[in-house]
């Protein structure tokens, strides 16, 4: 089975954005997919709130917050996937 050349890629189909800086780029993304941003906030929050648990003897809590943390944690990997084929779905129409 022999294969013929690749398709030329045309450059006029990929999206290009100017020079744009840390600040930019974060805000498009945030607008393109705000739950993953979302979700980062909310397992730092947890993890934070957990180690502060934690270091006050409030073992049972802790170990909540361990196992909300987790949670969190998979929801964002979820929106990060969600995005991700919600931008190759559009992608491709």
């Amino acid at each position: 089975m022999a294969a013929g050349p690749p398709p030329p890629l045309e450059p006029n189909s990929l999206p290009t954005f100017p020079e744009e800086g840390f600040t930019e780029k974060f805000l498009r993304k945030t607008r393109e997919n705000p739950l993953v941003p979302l979700g980062c906030l909310c397992t730092v929050s947890v993890l934070v709130y957990g180690i502060i648990c934690f270091k006050r003897g409030h073992t049972r809590r802790s170990q909540l917050m361990m196992r909300a943390r987790v949670i969190a944690q998979g929801c964002t990997f979820a929106a990060l996937l969600g995005g991700m084929v919600a931008t190759a779905l559009k992608s491709r129409q």
